[in-house]
């Protein structure tokens, strides 16, 4: 009866955590069947994507220093976005004001949706990571893999290399989640697999509905490559280091450092 309760709760828990990550997938799914007039849908997406963030704000579901977090991340999954889009990775069809280089603007919103979901996590499960890596290497760990993000389109791509040395790094880091009473646990590594693949299922719903097209869907949709499996995994980590260290960097105690 209790595992039964504890499900229950944690999916509960687990859908307060997307509510910005939900409000931008229903608004994509919507807007697709929109008329394009008078309002291009890019830029209904954006309106959209900006009243969600300040009533996230106004309602305090996201505290101020959350709010921080995210706009980092937001700045980081633009400037992504800007470099993708030029070389070619995948395109944004549909005209738009607020295209930018090709990217409309509501993009990094996307991101910091993700970034998001990461600190909500943090407060409504009560989570604790131990055996987490120095601030330093950890650093240094995130920028290498956003890094590789830019240079593996001319140099070798690492994202094996790198996933393994994440391995290494992480390999006796725990995350701690609170159930009510119950406090369970998970690798935290496993924790980066399991939210890179809720994503990769998502990418597949807005490639659907053309958020984004890769090269291969422009004739029509295809299940977006297992290999994106890889690019979440290392987008996730710079999320949640990214979360962690300014954790730690401001004292919280849910961030326990190797020793």
């Amino acid at each position: 009866m209790q595992k039964i309760r504890h499900f229950i709760r944690f999916t509960y828990l687990e859908a307060i955590c997307c509510v910005f990550p939900v409000a931008i997938f229903l608004a994509l799914a919507v807007s697709r069947y929109l008329p394009s007039e008078p309002i291009a849908r890019y830029d209904l997406l954006l309106v959209w994507c900006l009243f969600v963030q300040i009533m996230l704000l106004v309602t305090r579901y996201e505290t101020k220093e959350e709010f921080k977090l995210i706009l980092i991340f937001h700045a980081i999954g633009l400037g992504l976005e800007l470099f993708k889009v030029q070389v070619g990775s995948w395109s944004y069809p549909e005209d738009a004001w607020s295209k930018v280089f090709g990217v409309p603007l509501y993009a990094g919103f996307m991101y910091a949706s993700v970034a998001s979901y990461i600190c909500q996590a943090f407060r409504r499960f009560d989570l604790r990571i131990t055996e987490f890596p120095r601030p330093l290497l950890a650093s240094l760990l995130g920028l290498l893999v956003y890094l590789n993000f830019f240079t593996h389109h001319w140099l070798f791509d690492f994202r094996w290399l790198l996933i393994g040395l994440v391995a290494v790094v992480f390999l006796r880091s725990w995350v701690y989640y609170r159930l009510d009473e119950t406090v369970y646990r998970m690798p935290l590594v496993l924790s980066f697999g399991l939210i890179a693949w809720f994503i990769w299922l998502a990418e597949n719903i807005v490639t659907f509905f053309k958020g984004w097209v890769y090269p291969n869907q422009e004739e029509g949709w295809e299940l977006v490559d297992f290999g994106k499996l890889s690019s979440w995994f290392l987008l996730v980590i710079i999320t949640i280091l990214i979360v962690a260290v300014e954790k730690y960097r401001l004292g919280d105690p849910s961030i326990e450092i190797k020793t």
